[in-house]
């Protein structure tokens, strides 16, 4: 018996390992949304880096639903699509059964960067809209569109989590559908 528990700590990864995995996850995802930010941004204006900016805040507020939704929900009725063969409904348990990673990677790890390359497009849009209208450089543009954003982000968010709990079945649902998408 003793052998058996040192073999099986041994095939267990590390507490560490996780964190390392997040930390290069986090690295690789960020240079992918930031190249992206900066690619869009080239020559854009001001209202192609609002859309830039849209498209940032809507990708956190998505992911921090489905982090929300996947710690909330209740495995059963996917038990029972899955035993109906339901497409998505494998998906879904795999989520539930990995709630913790989930969360962290859509809420920390995607939610993160998204808050971060909006406030890099936020500043982008503030000097596009000072160039635009040849107004001097003013901290009070700067906070009234950082404001703005922050308001956007944190209001989005927070009626995202409401969804994610009310709605937590359908939204685990959806997200295995379309992760089943990808696993024919």
């Amino acid at each position: 018996m003793p052998n058996q528990k040192r073999r099986r700590a041994k095939e267990r990864p590390g507490p560490y390992r996780w964190a390392v995995q997040v930390f290069f996850l986090a690295i690789c995802l960020s240079a992918a949304l930031s190249l992206a930010s900066e690619v869009s941004l080239g020559g854009a204006g001001a209202a192609a880096a609002g859309l830039v900016l849209a498209v940032f805040i809507g990708l956190g507020i998505l992911f921090d639903i489905i982090g929300v939704a996947v710690t909330a929900a209740d495995p059963r009725p996917f038990h029972s699509m899955a035993a109906h063969k339901e497409p998505g409904a494998k998906e879904a348990l795999m989520l539930l059964r990995n709630a913790g990673r989930v969360s962290s990677v859509c809420n920390d790890v995607v939610g993160d960067i998204c808050g971060i390359v909006s406030g890099t497009t936020t500043a982008v849009i503030v000097v596009r809209l000072q160039a635009a209208f040849s107004l001097p450089e003013s901290v009070l543009l700067s906070v009234a569109v950082t404001a703005l954003v922050s308001g956007l982000t944190i209001g989005g968010k927070a009626l995202g989590k409401t969804v994610a709990l009310n709605k937590s079945t359908s939204v685990v649902y959806w997200v295995g559908r379309f992760l089943h998408l990808f696993h024919r």
